[in-house]
């Protein structure tokens, strides 16, 4: 197995920061709809353009305070075939949206030219199914030729990188990671644990990404991250073993509660963001080859801001 280079390779001492629970935001601080949990419709209605640059902003303040590179995503997330044709988007309108996504995303990174070290702009690709159930039926070849349709369209929007995000299963993890090889795109898959701190096909953080390396051979992804689980579910998953020099960072939900609970909660449940901040300084300390720090479920600038500060505090940072 010949895998990518770490991306992105950092300079000495330099830390990423993502943006946080950016869906959870838009629909309950600012009360705007996500119909299929999609944000890139929100771009045909200038209240909520208006709404999501005032969002993002506030992140992007966090990262230029704390001298934090920022690794940006956060609208195609849900931009894939089947998605968008439950969205009633042709592949040709659902292509247009996705490219408007990430200028999006640059203009707003425009601004933070010389506030920033470094803006990275990238493209999330969320499952083919909902990230909370299992594609018991998906194989190695439909995800790849799937998740292709996006990575094609990321392509010609010249992203730096894409993040796979919220998968759960070993086989469209390798199909992903496989068309993001094909069409010569860095990508960074991000995965996600219920509460028994496993995958919800049942297996461990570890034994899943040192599957997907193997079976993805020279196509293996440049990096891990796991996301959308608070610390107290996958804490107990970090298990000793050479493999957690495969995983890149952490991008946490806000809340302890189970996924599926806060659903249905029909408003935004935030946290404890000092705490949350304080246990990822724990594991910038515990695993110092760690670089990229953000957030997930409920999180916004205030859990940002906590987990920055943490973080450096951890890496010795003034």
């Amino acid at each position: 197995m010949n895998i990518q280079p770490q991306f992105p390779e950092a300079e000495p001492g330099e830390l990423f920061l993502t943006e946080g629970g950016t869906e959870t935001e838009i629909m309950y601080k600012h009360g705007f709809e996500l119909p299929e949990f999609a944000m890139f419709p929100l771009l045909e209605n200038p209240a909520a353009v208006a709404a999501m640059k005032h969002m993002f902003r506030s992140q992007l303040d966090v990262a230029a305070e704390f001298q934090m590179s920022m690794m940006l995503t956060g609208i195609d997330y849900r931009a894939s075939p089947d998605w968008g044709a439950k969205l009633g988007y042709s592949s040709q309108g659902l292509a247009q949206a996705t490219i408007e996504s990430i200028e999006f995303l640059r203009e707003l990174a425009v601004e933070y030219d010389g506030r920033i070290p470094r803006t990275l702009i990238g493209g999330i690709i969320g499952p083919r199914g909902d990230a909370y159930q299992l594609n018991k039926t998906i194989t190695v070849e439909e995800a790849e030729n799937y998740h292709a349709v996006q990575m094609t369209t990321l392509k010609s929007a010249n992203v730096d990188f894409a993040c796979a995000a919220t998968f759960n299963n070993v086989p469209e993890a390798v199909g992903v990671a496989r068309a993001a090889d094909a069409i010569g795109i860095p990508l960074i898959i991000s995965l996600t644990v219920d509460g028994s701190s496993r995958l919800k096909s049942g297996v461990t953080v570890a034994d899943a990404i040192e599957a997907i390396d193997v079976a993805s051979g020279d196509a293996a992804p440049a990096s891990y991250l796991l996301n959308c689980s608070h610390p107290v579910e996958f804490a107990p998953a970090l298990t000793d073993g050479t493999w957690t020099s495969r995983l890149q960072g952490f991008r946490p939900n806000a809340s302890k509660m189970e996924k599926l609970a806060l659903c249905k909660l029909g408003h935004l449940e935030e946290g404890d963001h000092v705490e949350l901040g304080r246990l990822m300084g724990d594991l910038a300390l515990r695993y110092p080859h760690m670089n990229i720090w953000g957030g997930c479920c409920g999180t916004g600038d205030k859990h940002l801001r906590e987990i920055a500060r943490n973080v450096r505090q951890a890496r010795g940072i003034s």
